[in-house]
């Protein structure tokens, strides 16, 4: 069986209303997608499927961690995720994508297909730069080595001081 199969809702069957699914994101998911640059994950998420008669609205809720790699020490550790994202998928007479959160499918489909989706909602849960959390009394908690041989190699710029004068000037 493919194990994306799980991500296809046939919502032709499903009556009005609200109805909820479960979903586990971990590595046989990413695994399951070329280009993936997370490996491991561990990722709850919480598909709340609002069905009326021209729409479905999805309600995404996610939390759990993602194994990454600490963008200052470079130590993976397990990064904790959690968000929250709406899409709406209206029906129409062609299928095309009218937004970010919006796509137009055809009347006659049956089912939609939200691993993309999910995909790519826990892929945006990871901030540009991710660092390993300080611990309860502010410090840091990379890699001590990797800290100081980083700070070893800073380059700290001396000001010419032919500008110090204008440190003093002030500016209304």
């Amino acid at each position: 069986m493919d194990y994306l199969k799980q991500f296809v809702i046939p919502y032709v069957g499903l009556s009005a209303g609200s109805h909820q699914f479960d979903f586990i994101i971990d590595d046989k998911f990413f695994a399951s997608f070329e280009y993936s640059e997370i490996k491991t994950a561990n990722v709850q998420v919480k598909l709340d499927l609002n069905k009326t008669e021209r729409m479905l609205i999805l309600n995404f809720s996610m939390s759990g961690t993602i194994r990454t790699a600490c963008d200052r020490c470079l130590d993976e550790f397990d990064y904790p995720v959690e968000g929250r994202e709406e899409y709406f998928i209206k029906f129409g007479s062609a299928h095309f994508e009218e937004d970010d959160n919006v796509l137009v499918i055809a009347e006659n489909e049956t089912h939609i297909d939200i691993a993309q989706l999910v995909f790519d909602y826990v892929n945006l849960l990871l901030p540009f730069k991710v660092v390993h959390p300080d611990d309860e009394n502010g410090n840091s908690q990379c890699d001590p080595e990797v800290l100081k041989q980083i700070e070893q190699h800073k380059v700290h710029d001396e000001i010419d001081n032919r500008w110090d004068k204008l440190k003093d000037l002030t500016i209304e």
